[in-house]
């Protein structure tokens, strides 16, 4: 078993293990990952989600969407499976990720392909500026060994890129995480948050938005 696998299957067991109904879930995104992607098919899915995260999947500067383009296909995968089994409380993203609407694992497979091919945005949503310094000296401390030092994330690891992501999306996220409003939420994340001000986390999420 190569590192990719081994870490892959740790996450999703530690996952199963966690949460009750979690193993649905589970089954579902290993059964993603295993399948081979068609790109083309997943363009032809992708109007589904264009209708919030716009053509560009750049989403929208205010932070009501997110970006998407060029996420993590592991990261968007889990995700997605984990809104379509209502382990993380998004109600809008509901009707979209109904198997009647956008199909099974194949078509996660192939929608998710599309989505981390496309390019990312090249002019996000930031906060004021005020704190920037606050906000790196916290990133380093508190996000740098996971997301990586320009917040890139890690695929295999199913750690989400950041880098590239609007302000107010970013915050609104950590306060859900930290408050444990956002059930899906690595442990480790929850652990690093739960000491933090809404300043602090103003300051991070800024700070983040401008890498």
């Amino acid at each position: 078993m190569n590192i990719r696998h081994f870490v892959t299957s740790a996450i999703l067991v530690l996952s199963s293990l966690l949460f009750p109904c979690e193993s649905s879930i589970a089954d579902e995104i290993s059964g993603a990952l295993e399948l081979k992607p068609d790109i083309e098919n997943g363009k032809k899915i992708y109007p589904l989600c264009a209708s919030c995260h716009m053509q560009t999947g750049w989403g929208k500067k205010d932070g009501s969407f997110p970006v998407i383009a060029g996420q993590h296909r592991h990261v968007l995968i889990k995700q997605l499976a984990d809104i379509r089994a209502k382990n993380r409380v998004n109600p809008t993203m509901y009707p979209f990720t109904d198997p009647k609407s956008i199909g099974g694992a194949q078509a996660i497979a192939d929608v998710t392909a599309y989505i981390a091919s496309l390019d990312a945005s090249p002019d996000v949503g930031v906060g004021d500026g005020q704190q920037l310094a606050l906000g790196q000296v916290i990133f380093k401390k508190r996000c740098l060994q996971c997301h990586g030092e320009k917040a890139q994330g890690n695929n295999d690891a199913f750690f989400p890129k950041l880098q590239g992501q609007h302000h107010a999306y970013l915050l609104r996220q950590l306060k859900w995480i930290r408050d444990g409003y956002r059930k899906n939420s690595n442990a480790l994340m929850v652990t690093e948050l739960k000491n933090l001000s809404d300043d602090d986390l103003n300051a991070v999420a800024d700070y983040i938005s401008r890498l």
